[in-house]
């Protein structure tokens, strides 16, 4: 009874055919945060991106630690070691970094947010109010 079931439950499951990914994800990393770092546009280099975000703690992935990522062609000498693909070069970050990144960032938009607020505050008149508090509110139907 049991070869009976196991049997049909890998027939009644089939795998769904789905697109390719145009990047693929490498094998995830304990401790790190992977991303694709701009490399070049419509062929046209952008050393200004790389260098940002090789100054904000991004590494570059060597294509040896990531094997099961499959590389099409090799677009320049320079990065004939790492991952590129399409103009995107894999890098990874350690997540406690990527972690205080995200909360920088988090909390530069926080304060942006209360500015436009307290601008908005300002200009607000009792009698034709501008702003509205973003406060959301739950009702239940009676059921009649």
């Amino acid at each position: 009874m049991a070869e009976n079931r196991n049997s049909r439950e890998m027939t009644a499951r089939k795998r769904r055919w789905a697109p390719a990914s145009l990047l693929p994800d490498p094998n995830p990393e304990p401790g790190y945060t992977f991303r694709w770092v701009r490399m070049s546009t419509m062929n046209q280099a952008d050393p200004m991106n790389v260098s940002s975000k090789l100054r904000e703690g991004w590494e570059p992935v060597k294509a040896s630690a990531h094997p099961e990522i499959q590389l099409a062609a090799v677009e320049s000498d320079k990065h004939r070691d790492n991952v590129v693909i399409g103009g995107l070069m894999l890098c990874k970050i350690p997540t406690e970094m990527a972690d205080d990144r995200d909360a920088f960032y988090r909390t530069q938009a926080e304060n942006q947010m209360r500015s436009v607020d307290n601008n908005l505050m300002r200009e607000n008149d009792p009698r034709m109010p501008l702003f509205h508090e973003r406060k959301s509110k739950v009702t239940f139907g009676t059921g009649t």
